[in-house]
């Protein structure tokens, strides 16, 4: 999968496979270590040489950004899947538990957003560009049936949920999850049915 504002150029099918491989095995280990892990662990969950690693990202700060925008499509691809299968209100729920769990799980993303390193700059640009549409469109289609609020910004939502995160430990988000689902059923309040 390739992030959404990549710029395609043609990868032979070997080099294509070590590069799906380098951004799971680093998604994997990010979600336990943390962004810094060394990356001859993720070379060896990969299957490759560190050397490949360097090769595909000679900065570790280009591999972190290549997970995290393929993480980011991801989520953001499944509003419209979740809207295909469920209720407005539901979808969005759903929706925003999927978003809870990508950001609780991104150890270390936070600091590399804040650390106003010019390789990470673009990361946040990314996040509304990609986020805030697919959460726009969940809340006015649940809008547009009455069953949630008129006046919520996508916007807010994913800052509300993002900043539920903090409190989340080891990746345990059960009580986020609670959370999550008890600000959806604030945004029933003054539904327009």
């Amino acid at each position: 999968m390739e992030p959404r504002d990549h710029t395609f150029k043609y990868v032979r099918a070997d080099a294509q496979r070590n590069i799906n491989a380098l951004l799971q095995s680093a998604m994997t280990v990010f979600a336990t270590s943390g962004v810094d892990a060394p990356v001859r662990e993720i070379a060896e969950k990969a299957g490759v040489g560190v050397g490949t690693v360097y090769r595909h990202f000679p900065q570790r700060s280009g591999l972190i950004e290549a997970v995290f925008r393929q993480e980011i499509d991801a989520c953001a691809d499944a509003a419209g899947d979740l809207a295909a299968k469920y209720e407005p209100v539901e979808a969005l729920e759903r929706w925003m538990q999927c978003y809870l769990d990508f950001i609780a799980t991104k150890r270390g993303l936070a600091a590399a957003l804040h650390s106003n390193d010019p390789a990470y700059e673009t990361l946040p640009v990314c996040f509304v560009k990609e986020l805030s549409p697919a959460l726009k469109t969940l809340l006015e289609t649940a809008t547009a049936v009455g069953e949630v609020r008129a006046d919520i910004e996508p916007d807010e939502l994913l800052w509300a949920v993002a900043s539920l995160c903090t409190a989340v430990h080891n990746g345990d988000t059960v009580h986020a999850q609670h959370i999550v689902a008890l600000l959806v059923d604030g945004l029933r309040y003054r539904a327009s049915r």
